[in-house]
Formats: structure tokens, C-alpha cells, sequence
């Protein structure tokens, strides 16, 4: 009888895409896919550290596993992965006592295994892994480390594959996809043009661009008919100041500039963004400057986080001055204002 696996995702779309490679590696070893957690043999938690809310959820989980096995038995494995390993193996698992191991996402994959992709006409493509920018506040760099992009030749190669298998999207994913190629002089633009040419596929999409790296190749490159036109560019903050203690290189100011450059240029689409409320010293004034940034732009959406500290940040050494309630209350504005919600 084959044992049962489960894997608990949590964050963002990188995240999901390991998830697939490890279902499909551990299937690979004779395992298959439980119908829920409560009748898995083995468990792996692929975590988050972006937010302290989704650190919160983990442990949360991890005192339920701990109650059903008590209980039942299973799961007899509980493997713990992902990017809040960056707090160390050691605190960890003396954190969570209960977790059998602890280990990092490149131990659960094999490279040569397909990932188990449960959507057969959409596909997570990871291009490149981690990131060299170090914003104040975001710990990618630390859970993910420095930027390197995967081989071209092996991105267009999978993506072929998926077009044979009748896959007709694909997402391309990376901590800031702009900077893909630049150890192999191989610029995202060109990736972009060489897939767009890939027979069956229909629909491209990537995320996530940042400002500083929005070459005109590659506004360019997203005129290409398979291109989607949505592109998600995060802004983060409509204040100077805020900005610059973030450590994103550019003003609100040039964030407009090339908004309307890429509209003017391709006129239908359609522009996303992420935005932190209650960044350490955010004034009532300076969070008034994103909402008028965000008037002034007319996001189709927002990713709206409410600023909590993460260890080995630079910005977690600044004072976490704003109460939680006017946090929230800033997030609801943005909510309301971008994402429609009463």
C-alpha cells in the first residue's frame, strides 16, 4: 500500500510551484497524494517568512498536527521547508519541537522530475530564484538568497514540454523577473520573444516586476501577441521618504513617469500592484501621498500588507511606531479605494 503525502502551502506563487516539484518528486519515490491531511502518512509544510501573519498560521498548524497525531497516529512525518528556514534549523526546531525534520525546498527536489501540476492548462514556470536588492524591510534575500537565473535553454525546454502536453498558459516566476539573464547575457526580453514563439502556447504571464528593471525591451517584449497584458508593478509606498528608508530606487514621482510610458505605448493594460501600510515613522501625511499615487495610477489591483518587522531586516532595527488599529484602518482605505471592498 502506498503511503500518503500532503503538502501545506503557504505564500506566494514561488512557493506553489515547489509545492509541484516536491508532489512530483515524492511521487516519483512510490508516494501518492492524500485526499486530505488527516489521512496523510507524511505532511510537508512549505512555510513563508514574509509576514509575521503567515509565520502565525504555521504554528497554528503545527499544534493541530501535533493534537491529530496524538489522536490518530498520523501523520507519522511531519517535514518542515520553505523560506522560513532563514531563521536557522536550530531555532526551528526548537520552536517547533514536534516537526521531524527540517530541511531545505532543494532537498525535496529532483531536478529531473516533473513537478505534478494539478491545473492541466496552466503552468507556474520558475525562472529564477532569489534576490540581490535587499529592500529595508523584505527577507527574500536572507530565505531565498542572491538573485541566479535558471539556464535559458532549460526555461525554453520546459516550456516546449508543456506545450506538447497541451498546457496553453504559463506564468514565469521570480523575485523580480526584469533582472532574469544577466549572468548569462541573456536579457528577460529575449526570453520573452523566444517563448512567445512556441507553438500552442497561448497566454504568457510573469511576475514580479520590479520599477527599477522595467527595461523599454521589455515593454517592448510585452507588446508580443501571447504576452499578457497585465503587468504587476509594485510601488509599495507614494512618499519619497518612505521610499528611500525601504531602499527602492526611484520616487513616486518616476513610478508615474513610467506608468504612463507603458500605457502610452500599450494603451490596454492593465497594472497591479503591492503596497506596505504602516512602515515604521508613517505619517497620516505620508500614507495620504500613496493614496493619491494610487488615484493617480488606478490600479485593476493591490497586494495591501500591513508592515510587520522580520528579523535580520534592516528595517526591523527602526521602532514599529504605528499602532496596529491605524494600520488597519489604512489598509481598509487602500482596500476600499483599489480592491473594492467595503
Amino acid at each position: 500500500m502506498k503511503r500518503a503525502y500532503f503538502i501545506r502551502t503557504f505564500g506566494c506563487q514561488a512557493n506553489k510551484a515547489d509545492s509541484e516539484r516536491i508532489a512530483g518528486s515524492l511521487e516519483k519515490k512510490g508516494y501518492k497524494e492524500a485526499s486530505g491531511i488527516k489521512e496523510a502518512d507524511l505532511v510537508v509544510i512549505n512555510s513563508c517568512s514574509v509576514r509575521q501573519k503567515a509565520e502565525d498560521k504555521i504554528g497554528g498548524l503545527v499544534r493541530n498536527l501535533t493534537l491529530q497525531r496524538k489522536d490518530t497516529g498520523k501523520p507519522k512525518r511531519i517535514i518542515f521547508t520553505g523560506c522560513a528556514l532563514y531563521h536557522g534549523i536550530p531555532w526551528l526546531k526548537e520552536r517547533f519541537k514536534d516537526i521531524d525534520e527540517v530541511l531545505p525546498t532543494s532537498k525535496l527536489i529532483d531536478p529531473k522530475i516533473l513537478p505534478k501540476r494539478k491545473d492541466e492548462t496552466h503552468a507556474w514556470v520558475p525562472i529564477m530564484e532569489g534576490c540581490s536588492h535587499f529592500c529595508s524591510y523584505c527577507v527574500v534575500p536572507y530565505a531565498r538568497g542572491r538573485e541566479i537565473s535558471r539556464p535559458f535553454e532549460e526555461i525554453v525546454c520546459e516550456v516546449e514540454e508543456l506545450a506538447r502536453r497541451g498546457y496553453t498558459e504559463i506564468t514565469l516566476l521570480g523575485q523580480n523577473v526584469n533582472s532574469y539573464g544577466k549572468e548569462f547575457k541573456t536579457p528577460f526580453a529575449l526570453l520573452l520573444a523566444v517563448l512567445n514563439d512556441i507553438s500552442g502556447l497561448q497566454k504568457i504571464s510573469f511576475v514580479t516586476s520590479n520599477p527599477w528593471d522595467l527595461t523599454d525591451d521589455i515593454i517592448k517584449a510585452i507588446k508580443l501577441p501571447k504576452i499578457d497584458h497585465y503587468l504587476h508593478l509594485p510601488v509599495q509606498s507614494g512618499d519619497n521618504e518612505i521610499l528611500q528608508r525601504m531602499n527602492r530606487p526611484y520616487t513616486a514621482q518616476q513610478y508615474i513617469k513610467l506608468v504612463d510610458k507603458i500605457r502610452k505605448q500599450i494603451p490596454e493594460i492593465k497594472i497591479g500592484t503591492d503596497i506596505i501600510v504602516g512602515f515604521p515613522g508613517e505619517t497620516k501625511k505620508q500614507f495620504q501621498n500613496t493614496v493619491d499615487l494610487c488615484k493617480r495610477v488606478g490600479f485593476e489591483k493591490a497586494y495591501i500588507a500591513i508592515y510587520s518587522p522580520r528579523p535580520e531586516t534592516a528595517a526591523y532595527k527602526l521602532k514599529d511606531n504605528v499602532p496596529y488599529e491605524e494600520k488597519k484602518r489604512r489598509w481598509k482605505i487602500l482596500e476600499k479605494l483599489i480592491n473594492r471592498h467595503e
